[in-house]
Order: structure tokens, then C-alpha cells, then sequence
């Protein structure tokens, strides 16, 4: 953090125990894949499909490496319950506005981990007959994965320790931090006392 952060940022980047990316090399990882998706897609048009809210961060650095036309839909979810959501059934809260028929699509994730809800969603967009359909994701938590998931473009390998920044959250906070870090165990039970945050 520099002298001329806003406080607020600061408080959030305090709550970090370690950063694993900073934003140079997260730049450069979107770059790289975006530089692989236009090779790919040249003369495809393909539709890059996310989900909200995570994705926003990934999605709009990545569209803006990609040199080809393309375009964008989203979907928004949410969960039926704790049951439901350990075997990734979720709840379509907003569908995309495009069709997908003879599509070329492109499933961005922010971060794939047990992969079951990911599951869930590509066996709904199969049956809307894209012409093709692959999963690209920034970060990749593989000691948690429980189905297997063809992942065409992936980043980074994430280890099993609680992540936040570029998008990632703990309860809706730490999204808008610019690196990608482990967030300190305290800050988590400052949280979890209805204290978001390290109190100051």
C-alpha cells in the first residue's frame, strides 16, 4: 500500500495475511490468456459467458486482451440451501439474454473449486446446442475439486487457505482489493463477531 491509498483500502489490505498475486502478475496471467483465447476464436465471434458477481473483475480485464470480436451474457445464481448447494444445485436468478444455438461459448470463471455447481451450469447451456462450449478460469483450487471439469484455459493454482481480491470475497467484502492474498484467520472471526474487518 502507498501513502496516497485511500484509509479504507488500507483497513482492507490490513486484513491480508499474504499476498500471493500481485497485480502486475495477474496482469500479465489475463494477458497471456487473452493473447491464447484470440488465437483460438479468430473468425469464431465467440460469447464469453460469466456468472455475477466475482467474474466482473477477471471478465472485464479479459475481454479487453482479447483482440477479436466477441461478446458478453451473464448469469446470476443463487442457492436453494446448504443440501442443495453441496451437491451444486442452484437457483438461475438471471438467465442470459443471448442465444446460444451454434454459438461458440465461452464459460469464464473467476475461480473453479469443487467444480459441482460448474457442473450443474454446463449441463444447462449443453442443452441450449452451442457449437462449442469450453471453461476458462483465473483460478484454479484443485485439492478441492470432487468432479472433474475440463478447464481449456486456466491461470493460477490456488492452495487450499481462504482467498480474497481481484473479485474474490469473504461476505461481499475485499472484491475491489487489486492483488490476490490470504486473508488473516482474525479478520474472518472479527466478521463472524459482526465486526467486519480488523476493528481500529
Amino acid at each position: 500500500m502507498n501513502a496516497n491509498e485511500a484509509p479504507e483500502m488500507k483497513l482492507l489490505a490490513d486484513d491480508v495475511q499474504e499476498v500471493l498475486y500481485k497485480p502486475d502478475q495477474l496482469e500479465f496471467m489475463v494477458h497471456r490468456m487473452g493473447e491464447q483465447i484470440t488465437r483460438d476464436y479468430t473468425g469464431r465471434n465467440p460469447l464469453l459467458i460469466g456468472v455475477l458477481k466475482g467474474v466482473l473483475f477477471f471478465m472485464a480485464d479479459l475481454v479487453r486482451a482479447i483482440t477479436i470480436p466477441c461478446e458478453l451474457d451473464f448469469m446470476a445464481i443463487s442457492n436453494y440451501s446448504p443440501e442443495a448447494r453441496q451437491r451444486g444445485l442452484v437457483r438461475v436468478v438471471k438467465d442470459l439474454e443471448i442465444p446460444l444455438t451454434d454459438r461458440h461459448v465461452l464459460f469464464v470463471e473467476d475461480m473453479v473449486d469443487t467444480g459441482l455447481t460448474l457442473n450443474y451450469l454446463l449441463q444447462n447451456l449443453r442443452t441450449r446446442h452451442p457449437a462449442s462450449l469450453e471453461v476458462c478460469t483465473l483460478f484454479n483450487k484443485p485439492e478441492h475439486r470432487l468432479i472433474d471439469i475440463p478447464i481449456k484455459y486456466r491461470g493460477f493454482d490456488l492452495p487450499d487457505r481462504f482467498i480474497v481480491g481481484y473479485g474474490l470475497d469473504y461476505c461481499e467484502r475485499y472484491r475491489n482489493l487489486p492483488f490476490v492474498g490470504i486473508l488473516k484467520p482474525d479478520a474472518i472471526l472479527d466478521y463472524n463477531n459482526g465486526t467486519p474487518g480488523k476493528p481500529g
